[in-house]
């Protein structure tokens, strides 16, 4: 799964990075971001690449309430073309979710451990994700939300969890990011675990277990 991750860059340095335009308000450097935060992603519609900020926890739009979201935080690949509450966006509503390290956790004894998943040259990671629009009934607001979809884990992660993020490689971007309707097949390639790209896997201190918690020290490797 993915549950926790840090974004680190400006919005105006990840325009720069996947060639878009910086449409949020910079958020600042975060590094313990929560499902129901808000966080950039990376959408494109028709000509038009931008970095914008959704809530994190995907809303469909038959949702009752945003609490919908506080449990659709991931989606995992296998169901994605069969889920009523992901499947419509999979087909014409993906996005990238950058981030600068994801979180997950090890039992070890009686303790989760967590981890820290990072590329070793520093460069962002591009999730796969999918989002939705939801609107308020009573105050006709709407609120933009997305998921980050999961997948078995590849060999570098696969003594640390059982599910990993689909980690979308450069080459892929603009085919994940097409907003045209595709035929769910095409992609289904690019769900799949890959060690295409190189990953550093490390302990960090259990502060970050506390979504209270931020600030760089969440992500300095573990001493002792």
């Amino acid at each position: 799964m993915c549950g926790r991750f840090t974004q680190q860059r400006p919005a105006s340095e990840l325009a720069e990075i996947f060639a878009a335009e910086p449409l949020a308000d910079e958020l600042g450097a975060r590094f313990n971001v929560a499902p129901t935060d808000d966080a950039y992603v990376v959408v494109q519609r028709e000509d038009r690449r931008a970095i914008t900020a959704y809530r994190w926890g995907l809303v469909p739009h038959w949702a009752k309430d945003l609490k919908t979201g506080s449990k659709m935080f991931n989606a995992r690949a296998e169901t994605l073309t069969t889920s009523p509450a992901f499947r419509d966006a999979f087909k014409r509503r993906r996005c990238l979710v950058p981030v600068d390290s994801f979180y997950e956790w090890k039992r070890e004894g009686t303790i989760r451990q967590p981890y820290v998943v990072v590329q070793p040259d520093g460069r962002p990671l591009a999730l796969a994700g999918l989002w939705a629009g939801w609107k308020d009934s009573e105050t006709e607001v709407v609120r933009r939300t997305f998921t980050i979809i999961t997948t078995t884990p590849n060999d570098a992660l696969t003594d640390l969890h059982d599910r990993m993020p689909v980690m979308i490689p450069d080459g892929a971007w603009d085919r994940w990011l097409d907003p045209a309707p595709a035929d769910p097949g095409e992609l289904i390639g690019l769900l799949q675990p890959t060690d295409e790209l190189a990953l550093r896997v490390y302990a960090v201190n259990r502060d970050v277990n506390d979504v209270r918690r931020d600030g760089p020290e969440l992500i300095a490797p573990l001493v002792g």
